[in-house]
């Protein structure tokens, strides 16, 4: 008795022969023939005619269906079953496709001995047979019936039919995302080619390697998502959307069958991921993918078992921009003041190391700078990069400002490119799809670091490298008034790099009219106090900014002296107005901003902000004398009546230009005095013996210890030899000076013995109405005179003219014990009455009015006598005759 068994129809092979599987274990297959007939084979070097139609007849029959099987007989060499089949419908096999004429009955059938029943079967197979052939069916048309069949996706114009839709079979499974399709381009033509599934990548399945002759195992769900797709697709009728090509030529497509995407189903099952490399051939079909991936991920499903769900949204705030690092990397400043650093999420600017990409990091930064440094964004966090050898710990965020996206913004102007991320990375922007097609837009429009013509490198000429290139830069800057400028960089409070791209120049700024604190150069050091809160404050308000430069004249080593306006808001007077500089009043004045600045000034103090914060408005009282005095500048009018200023000063010293140093007696030298005894008590103790953390500086104060009583004083830097550790100190209460080693010199960052707690109390000083000569003898003579006059005397100074241009004073001194102080009591006249001075030839503005007259005829009067007695310089006779 024939056997019988009931299968899965899994494919067919050709018109007579089905490819079966067990219905209890789909993995158990066998090859089914069907007997007595013979149809027309598919072949790999060509199919033979109708092979194609028969096939197809079988397959849309049967595949998927269940099928009972009659086994008739068996080839005992080979093992191929034959027999006879039934499905469910009643439909018979072969004699459904020997009806329609898409099998033949073969000659040599029945020619054996045979039973009646097999007779009668051939009998009603050649009956159906003559039936078809008169009717012309299948086979039988006679005609035609040959299709041409190409293996090569070069065969395929890929430009006429991406983005069509062509009708396909799928031919072979090879795994999840890997089908032989046979691509249905005409009734004529087909096309068999391997295909990628568009949008996914599934884990691949058990394969030889060609090259070892061993077996790779199939990664985890690998087979099983080869069967998930076999069992819905193999040799099924679907829809093939060409989308492109891979770089290996294979041909990339969205395969539809009648419920829809099965990449799709296989995401949502978890059998498969997003492939971000044919996100841009996709486009807005993404979406729907990474939502099906995302409901996967959510679930936990198969692949994603372990994965670990974000926060949904992440964290969202607003912050400040600081700083810009880099084309895709920003430092922000939080409402709370703390800044921290962020990369753009899933974008890269141009890479220093790839040659293409190099010359546009200049032209990538500025673009992020204009469009972000100061700005109000919101920052949405999209994950965390923990440390490692290269990077720090850092946040990755998408950026917006006023609702544009910054990422997406820097991709599309060609500015930075998508980072290609690993399969399991989730720490990527939320339209990454969306920042993968602007890049290939951007590609294609030759944008940015896409246009392969990168501008010619803007270079910087330092104009500050030397003095001498300062002088020539300095006329055309003082020209032009307000120039536009950047700030690149903070070095101080009132110190900046500036480039002015204009002139292709960079240069360093010192804010006229103040003076800041020094701030601390390396972490570990320490500054003067509010130094760091002085350059913290220009970083937030000053530092990539752009700006205006108005500049005045050079200091001494190449530094540009001038006004730094921010949104044309002066620097120099939000800093005084915040307490974080004081105004120097010469060069405040000089500048010509000194009434906007001591305004400030004024104004911190009274609201004890900053450096300010125990001043006490007593310690200005001097200084209101000094305002209060005759001001006028070396340009002003003849005065014809000058009011009487008297007070009290001692010299402490004659510098070798013949100026004096003098202190005014008051309050400020009974705050010295009550100084200095604490000043002496801190130093005598042993736990404050400590050296400068690091060389001193020109302009720095610091303790110094005098070397002609070993006590120490305040003083100020003026010069430094490196070399010799040594050190040239003007000491500021004083006005002496000497060059001491560093050894002897402490830090002066105590808060007590600063400069702001009480200013130096030397001020400098000349003698009014007279002309010290020139002669390196005479003038010495007329020094050591002037120092024996006034050494140890209780002294009153007629302050003639005060000069805060010059910071300089000019006096009439008198000494306290001589009774008088008219002009003929005076110092100034004891030294022209022995020969020491000269009345100048050329008189100062303020020298020339009628309040000066009888003065001069007076000293005048002295003169001719010293010339007359050969006193002094006038020893040979009258050297002005010469």
């Amino acid at each position: 008795m024939a056997k019988q068994f009931f299968a899965n129809v899994k494919s067919v092979l050709s018109g007579d022969t089905l490819v079966l599987t067990s219905q209890n274990n789909p993995n158990a297959e066998r090859i089914f023939s069907l007997a007595f007939v013979t149809g027309p084979h598919l072949k790999r070097e060509g199919d033979e005619p109708f092979a194609f139609q028969s096939r197809d007849y079988l397959r849309k029959l049967v595949v998927g269906k269940a099928i009972q099987c009659t086994i008739l007989y068996t080839i005992p060499t080979s093992g191929r079953e034959y027999g006879v089949a039934r499905l469910q419908d009643g439909t018979q096999l072969p004699d459904d496709l020997v009806k329609a004429g898409w099998l033949k009955v073969r000659e040599d059938a029945g020619r054996k001995e045979e039973s009646d029943e097999v007779l009668q079967r051939l009998e009603t197979l050649r009956t159906l047979e003559a039936s078809a052939k008169a009717e012309g069916k299948g086979l039988w048309e006679g005609v035609g019936g040959i299709i041409e069949v190409q293996n090569d996706v070069s065969a395929l114009d890929i430009n006429e039919w991406k983005g069509k839709t062509v009708d396909g079979i799928v031919e072979r499974v090879l795994s999840g995302d890997r089908l032989l399709i046979r691509l249905k381009l005409s009734d004529k033509k087909h096309l068999q080619l391997m295909t990628l599934v568009a949008g996914i990548r599934a884990p691949s399945t058990e394969r030889l390697n060609q090259s070892t002759g061993q077996t790779q195992p199939a990664e985890e769900f690998g087979n099983e998502a080869r069967q998930y797709v076999e069992q819905r697709l193999l040799q099924r009728d679907v829809k093939v959307e060409i989308v492109g090509t891979s770089p290996q030529g294979q041909l990339i497509a969205s395969v539809l069958h009648p419920r829809g995407s099965i990449a799709e189903f296989l995401l949502a099952d978890g059998l498969a991921r997003c492939n971000d490399f044919h996100s841009t051939m996709l486009g807005q079909k993404m979406a729907a993918l990474r939502a099906a991936e995302k409901k996967a991920q959510a679930g936990k499903i198969r692949l994603h078992k372990d994965h670990v769900a974000k926060t949904e949204g992440g964290s969202s705030s607003d912050m400040i921009v600081s700083k810009i690092q880099g084309a895709d990397a920003i430092f922000v400043r939080t409402k709370t003041g703390a800044e921290k650093r962020i990369n753009l999420s899933s974008v890269r600017g141009p890479r220093t190391n790839d040659p293409a990409e190099a010359p546009f990091r200049d032209e990538a930064k500025e673009y992020l700078r204009k469009k972000l440094i100061g700005k109000h964004v919101k920052v949405s966090i999209d994950g965390h990069r923990p440390a490692s050898d290269e990077f720090e710990a850092r946040d990755v965020a998408t950026v917006t400002e006023k609702g544009k996206n910054i990422n997406l913004m820097l991709v599309q102007d060609g500015w930075c490119s998508v980072i290609r991320h690993r399969k399991d990375d989730t720490d990527r922007a939320p339209n990454y799809d969306e920042l993968l097609a602007a890049q290939e837009k951007a590609k294609e429009e030759g944008k940015g670091m896409w246009s392969g013509k990168p501008s010619k490198a803007k270079t910087y000429v330092d104009v500050s490298e030397s003095v001498q290139k300062a002088k020539i830069q300095l006329s055309t800057l003082q020209r032009q008034k307000k120039v536009p400028a950047i700030v690149d960089f903070c070095k101080a409070g009132s110190r900046f790099t500036i480039l002015i791209p204009r002139e292709g120049v960079k240069l360093t700024m010192v804010l006229a009219g103040v003076r800041a604190p020094r701030a601390p150069r390396l972490p570990q050091e320490k500054g003067e106090p509010f130094g760091q809160e002085a350059l913290d404050l220009a970083n937030r308000r000053c530092n990539q900014r752009d700006c205006e430069i108005d500049i005045h004249d050079i200091d001494k080593v190449g530094g540009f002296i001038g006004d730094l306006y921010i949104n044309r808001e002066s620097f120099a007077k939000l800093l005084v107005e915040e307490g974080f500089a004081s105004v120097h009043q010469y060069s405040a004045e000089k500048a010509g901003n000194a009434n906007e600045l001591l305004a400030a000034e004024k104004r911190a103090k009274e609201g004890r902000k900053g450096m300010w914060h125990d001043w006490d408005p007593s310690q200005d009282e001097d200084a209101e004398e000094e305002i209060a005095a005759p001001e006028t500048s070396n340009e002003a009018a003849p005065s014809d009546k000058r009011a009487a200023d008297y007070r009290e000063v001692v010299v402490t010293n004659i510098d070798s230009n013949g100026k004096l140093k003098i202190q005014e007696i008051g309050k400020g030298t009974s705050a010295l005095e009550v100084m200095m005894n604490e000043f002496k008590k801190f130093h005598l103790d042993s736990k404050n013996n400590k050296p400068l953390a690091n060389p001193p500086k020109a302009g720095e104060f610091v303790a110094a210890k005098f070397s002609a009583d070993g006590q120490w004083y305040r003083a100020r830097v003026r010069s430094n030899d490196r070399a010799a550790k040594v050190a040239e100190v003007v000491y500021i209460d004083y006005g002496n000076s000497e060059k001491i080693p560093w050894s002897s010199l402490r830090a002066l960052d105590q808060p007590q013995f600063t400069t702001q707690k009480l200013k130096g109390q030397a001020t400098d000083a000349v003698l009014s109405f007279i002309q010290l000569p020139t002669a390196p003898d005479y003038f010495n003579d007329a020094l050591a005179f002037i120092a024996e006059a006034t050494d140890g005397r209780s002294l009153v100074a007629s302050f003639d003219f005060v000069d805060n241009k010059e910071g300089l004073s000019y006096i009439t001194l008198f000494d306290e014990k001589k009774a008088g102080t008219t002009f003929a009591d005076s110092i100034n006249k004891d030294v022209v009455a022995n020969g020491h001075a000269m009345v100048p030839k050329k008189l100062k503005a303020w020298e020339r009015g009628r309040a000066s007259e009888e003065v001069l005829r007076k000293l005048r009067e002295v003169e001719t006598q010293a010339k007359a007695d050969r006193m002094g310089m006038w020893e040979y006779g009258d050297i002005t005759e010469d």
